[in-house]
């Protein structure tokens, strides 16, 4: 530590050089930071799905709906611990840009198979004594100033009612949940939708099943598919987390691409800052052999230059990653298609350790060529 000062005041002797590199690493890793709330915004459903649950869909597509009676088939299955089901409604709210989950579900099954979602008990007493009634979660109720008892009306994208183009839902309960639950839905019930609906009476989009033995899901999964072989609408089942991923793959590879763009954004720092530290390092020659020449060893020689660039990397990467752990912890960058925007303390810890690399190889040619300096090499070209 009692170095420090030196390495501080080495730092400042090129004020605009060091300021202009500690605004790259800073700008680098706010991006960082920033790309992995994204990943992790992509790939958060996937993360938290289900270990016991398994997704049915139409064989085709899932724009295809199943019959509601292959629920009572899929229940008496052995193995089969508790089944749901849930359509797609689509719809929007006031205006073509006001998109969410939209979902007609059995309530009270479909709260059994997701426990994450908390509903307080005199809420979901309402809800579920009302078939016009919605549970929404805390999100969505916020971003549009949905409170206990209002009336919302969803113009119908999908499903048209029998009457006019617009449904009307009355806000009964608000769902919680914590941070890596999507509090962005709205759940209906289908009972009310299937009797209001034009057409397509008695289908469903997709069935959640709950099994006993999560170790036997690709055996479970086969066995329900094979119950629904050669009908007119044969299904494809796998796990929850293989479901959602085809979402997210219908996007692309994000991950890849995400470690790609960061890969080629922290090399090109790493040049910037190798160069700042080399042109530090040939800016001291002199100096550097002063030091030795006063005791400073070559190992100290070395330490010192490291430091200069560990330290460079860590006050601009750390502030980054400080800033943009309380930016995205507010919450403001949630929405509709990408709710739970979270940078994780593992991805924190990541970049810390990041900077900490970025730092020592920054600094490893520089420093080196510090500590075999000659002194009397050094003094002899001055």
């Amino acid at each position: 530590m009692k170095f420090l000062p030196l390495v501080w005041r080495n730092l400042l002797r090129r004020k605009v050089r060091t300021t202009f590199t500690l605004l790259s690493i800073f700008v680098a890793f706010v991006l960082y930071a920033f790309l992995m709330t994204i990943r992790t915004a992509f790939s958060m459903g996937v993360e938290v799905a289900g270990v016991d649950r398994l997704m049915m869909m139409h064989k085709v597509s899932l724009i295809q709906l199943l019959p509601i009676s292959y629920m009572r088939d899929i229940q008496s299955t052995p193995g089969v611990k508790l089944v749901s089901h849930n359509t797609w409604f689509g719809g929007t709210y006031q205006d073509n840009a006001n998109q969410f989950a939209v979902i007609a579900v059995d309530p009270e099954p479909y709260l059994a198979l997701y426990p994450e979602f908390k509903v307080p008990p005199d809420q979901l007493k309402t809800w579920l004594a009302d078939r016009q009634g919605a549970l929404v979660g805390r999100d969505v109720a916020a971003r549009y100033g949905w409170k206990l008892g209002d009336k919302v009306p969803i113009q119908a994208t999908i499903w048209r009612p029998k009457q006019g183009s617009t449904w009307f839902f009355n806000v009964d309960a608000i769902y919680d949940g914590d941070k890596t639950i999507d509090k962005t839905n709205f759940f209906f019930r289908y009972d009310y939708f299937d009797e209001n609906r034009q057409g397509a009476y008695g289908q469903v989009g997709w069935y959640i099943i709950k099994i006993d033995d999560p170790s036997q899901a690709a055996a479970m999964a086969a066995k329900l598919d094979a119950q629904f072989a050669n009908s007119a609408a044969e299904t494809k089942t796998s796990t929850e987390k293989a479901f959602l991923q085809g979402f997210v793959n219908q996007i692309g590879d994000v991950s890849s691409i995400m470690v790609a763009i960061l890969v080629a954004v922290l090399f090109s720092i790493l040049l910037v800052a190798a160069n700042t530290m080399s042109q530090a390092v040939r800016e001291r020659t002199n100096e550097l052999a002063v030091l030795k020449t006063l005791g400073f060893s070559n190992g100290l020689v070395l330490m010192l230059v490291l430091a200069e660039s560990l330290f460079m990397a860590l006050l601009g990467g750390g502030t980054a990653l400080a800033l943009a752990w309380v930016f995205i912890s507010r919450g403001s960058l949630n929405n509709a298609f990408l709710p739970v925007f979270l940078l994780r303390g593992r991805d924190v810890a990541i970049g810390v350790v990041l900077c900490f690399l970025l730092g020592s190889f920054a600094g490893a040619l520089p420093a080196a060529a510090a500590m075999r300096l000659r002194v009397t090499d050094a003094l002899r070209r001055n």
